[in-house]
């Protein structure tokens, strides 16, 4: 046997089915056997490849042992001459598998090969080509100098930016997303080392390939696409943490005692450095609006108050005590802006709608309590109104201007991402199409895309395949969604490359799947499209949905003597109010019996209620609480929480 595939699975079946889907169509070209090593999923991975891909070898672990050991099972059994080692969040093209044994039979110097990587939108992954991370090497990364000159072959060496993308070219350090090694190199210098859990193990058994006296190449005659290389994690505390201790683990392991004091020295470093830039960003990005917004808004109020007290209360004698500009302005500021928060105002992209509805709102709070404060502090109502209405002016004003210069956070694509064209066979393209129309809110257009003059007399067919980049330029196309059932993985990718400079999203529809895989990181459910049901995931559902936990917690606490008597279990009714205050379970959540795995549903803590209780006199099948769970997904508004409370009151002491 030429080759054994070896895939490391945990908990993401449907990029799993991606992928072995892609390797079913590449296998056809060599003689290879594939391995599925699953590290104790709950998501019915095992399930699904024992049911979709019988040919499949399948060993199902009862723990999560680690990428290193899971990998080292199937490699002791495997039969290949060569051993491939691939990730699960990976899409290969149909001639990847023969080219890449073909260039191991030419080059018997060779020991581990990897390709060229691509992500969900065809940026190249500067990964595919890596250097050993030495301590110089380390220090030119952690402190930004490999980015500063990436082609330097002094600092560019940790991604090898000096070598061209295009060329085959010796590297020292190949990804584990794609290993491809010679066994017999493997039976000299040892498999992957269990020491590491996750990261740096491949950097490890690269090293020990070059130390035996062979060559790790990279190759870029083929191409996969890798969708972790867009992960939003990589810049997560934790990854830093546990990514930086692998390359401890692998000094300690490979350079003498002063080089591995060095570099730990300098890891250690760098974690901190990393933490606190990270933690610094992400403070900075959440409180600079409301910062800028504060202080636009105290000038208008300063001069306001300036102006009013010159031409009416000075003439008679009067005048604003200091207390007013250091204790209530700030205080009317923070209403106003609070109100701002809570309609969503600043959530991205930030849209002046939602700014004025949050300051209407912070005025008529302003004015409610006004009407109720002692005579002494009532000020003048004049100085609120003008203030709010200067906040309107202000605050809407550079926000559209913001919008006209472009930037990002102030654009809202909504309109141009729910523009959707779908690319393939007619009969695929429908199926894709009416799952997108039945599941997917707001959708305002649904193109489809046919491969051959034939498909252009077809209902709702836009163009063909071949026209793709005009279709996206005169529809306004914001995503862009491939059959997998009639494109190549290289056609998809060619695509996907050459319309890199469109602003386009791009998604895959497998064969005969409810899943269509984004564009983005397999690391989160939130991140794997499953058509498009997030409603209850955005930023300002969130943020209602926990303010009415507290709020309707806080209630019940104060009302506890009279509403206890209307629930049925008051001792588990007690607990719950604190298990929902403190944020361990929420008032409302999904039916979990009935939970579809072809469904990903964006995550929730558990509830103490679920949307079948909004039907307690009827008894509900599980297909039907399923999609009710879908439904209150999709569709979330805080009164549909209030109405399933209401009609389940009695249940709020449930478990």
């Amino acid at each position: 046997m030429k080759l054994s595939v070896i895939i490391v699975n945990y908990n993401v079946k449907h990029f799993l089915e991606q992928c072995l889907n892609s390797v079913r169509k590449a296998i056809q070209h060599v003689d290879a056997e594939v391995w599925m090593v699953d590290n104790n999923s709950v998501d019915q991975s095992v399930e699904m490849v024992r049911e979709k891909f019988p040919e499949v070898l399948v060993i199902a672990n009862k723990d999560n042992p680690g990428f290193s050991v899971a990998n080292n099972q199937a490699i002791k059994q495997s039969k290949g001459e060569y051993v491939l080692l691939l990730n699960p969040d990976t899409i290969v093209e149909e001639m990847t598998f023969k080219k890449v044994v073909d260039f191991m039979d030419e080059h018997t110097d060779a020991g581990g090969l990897g390709v060229k990587m691509v992500d969900g939108n065809g940026n190249f992954l500067p990964e595919s080509k890596r250097g050993l991370p030495t301590p110089a090497v380390a220090f030119y990364k952690i402190f930004g100098l490999a980015s500063l000159f990436p082609k330097s072959k002094t600092f560019g060496k940790y991604h090898l930016g000096y070598l061209d993308k295009e060329d085959t070219n010796e590297i020292e350090v190949l990804s584990g997303a794609f290993m491809l090694m010679r066994k017999k190199t493997l039976d000299k210098v040892g498999l992957l080392d269990e020491t590491f859990f996750m990261y740096g193990e491949d950097i490890d058994l690269s090293y020990r390939i070059t130390l035996g006296g062979y060559k790790n190449y990279y190759f870029p005659e083929t191409r996969i696409i890798h969708y972790k290389g867009e992960s939003t994690k990589k810049a997560s505390v934790s990854y830093v943490f546990t990514f930086y201790q692998a390359m401890v683990i692998f000094a300690k392991k490979h350079f003498s005692l002063r080089y591995a004091s060095l570099f730990s020295l300098l890891i250690n470093f760098a974690i901190y450095m990393r933490a606190g830039a990270s933690i610094a960003k992400r403070l900075i990005t959440k409180i600079m609006m409301p910062v800028l917004d504060a202080g636009i808004l105290y000038l208008g109020f300063y001069f306001i108050k300036q102006y009013w007290e010159q031409t009416w209360l000075i003439p008679t004698g009067g005048y604003y005590p200091p207390l007013y500009l250091l204790y209530i302005v700030p205080i009317y500021i923070v209403i106003l802006l609070g109100g701002v928060l809570l309609t969503g105002g600043y959530d991205k992209p930030y849209q002046v709608p939602k700014l004025v509805k949050g300051l209407f709102f912070g005025i008529i709070t302003i004015l409610v309590m006004y009407a109720l404060i002692p005579d002494n502090y009532r000020y003048s109502r004049a100085i609120i109104i003008a203030g709010t209405f200067w906040g309107f002016i202000s605050l809407s004003g550079y926000r559209f201007v913001l919008q006209m210069a472009g930037v990002s956070a102030f654009n809202n694509e909504e309109a141009r991402k729910n523009r959707i064209a779908v690319v393939g066979s007619i009969e695929e393209s429908n199926r894709v199409a009416g799952l997108i129309g039945n599941m997917k809110q707001q959708t305002s257009f649904i193109g489809l895309v046919g491969l051959d003059e034939n498909d252009r007399k077809q209902e709702n067919v836009i163009g063909l395949a071949a026209q793709l980049q005009d279709i996206i330029r005169v529809y306004s196309i914001g995503e862009v969604i491939f059959c997998a059932k009639d494109l190549s993985a290289q056609h998809i990718i060619d695509q996907m490359i050459q319309l890199q400079d469109q602003g386009v999203d791009y998604k895959i529809a497998p064969q005969e799947s409810m899943a269509i895989i984004g564009s983005n990181s397999i690391n989160s459910h939130d991140d794997l499209f499953m058509i498009e049901v997030d409603s209850i995931s955005k930023p300002q559902n969130k943020r209602n949905k926990r303010l009415m936990d507290i709020g309707l917690s806080s209630l019940f606490l104060l009302t506890l003597p009279i509403i206890i008597w209307m629930v049925k279990d008051k001792f588990s009714f007690i607990k719950n109010i604190f298990c929902v205050l403190f944020s361990r379970k929420t008032w409302v959540g999904y039916y979990l019996g009935s939970m579809n795995q072809d469904i990903q549903l964006p995550n929730l803590k558990k509830g103490v209620l679920n949307p079948g209780h909004a039907f307690t006199k009827e008894d509900l099948s599980d297909d039907t609480l399923s999609r009710l769970n879908l439904l209150y997904s999709r569709d979330y508004k805080t009164t549909t929480d209030l109405e399933i409370i209401w009609k389940g009151f009695s249940h709020l002491g449930d478990s």
